[in-house]
């Protein structure tokens, strides 16, 4: 059964940094990108961050220059944040893209506040 565990959510300060992780357990045929996504109280889900098989990377406007995604091997991805703002409030979700089907992890709660 395919499992992503989320870590590195929590409460920072504005300006601050976090720093997600994604570690996919399980047998997933076929890893075509790991990306991550929010949602905000009221908003629709929206996507920060993707990264290809091959290393291409995708950031919505919003985080351009402060997040940068990456993986280590082909199985864990994570999210560096940094220069966090209050409009950065969200619960981070990862997914993995495999080749018959995505997959969803449960979220982590990242709060931006003083």
């Amino acid at each position: 059964q395919v499992q992503l565990e989320e870590s590195g959510g929590g409460l920072v300060q504005p300006g601050g940094s976090l720093r997600l992780s994604c570690a996919v357990s399980g047998n997933v045929a076929g890893i075509k990108a790991m990306g991550w996504y929010r949602q905000a109280p009221g908003k629709q889900r929206e996507l920060v961050a993707a990264i290809t098989s091959g290393g291409t990377t995708t950031y919505a406007d919003s985080v351009k220059g402060r997040f940068t995604i990456s993986r280590d091997n082909t199985k864990t991805t994570y999210l560096q944040m940094n220069s966090l703002k209050p409009e950065d409030t969200a619960v981070y979700s990862c997914k993995v893209d495999g080749y018959w089907r995505e997959y969803w992890g449960q979220g982590t709660q990242v709060t931006v506040s003083s």
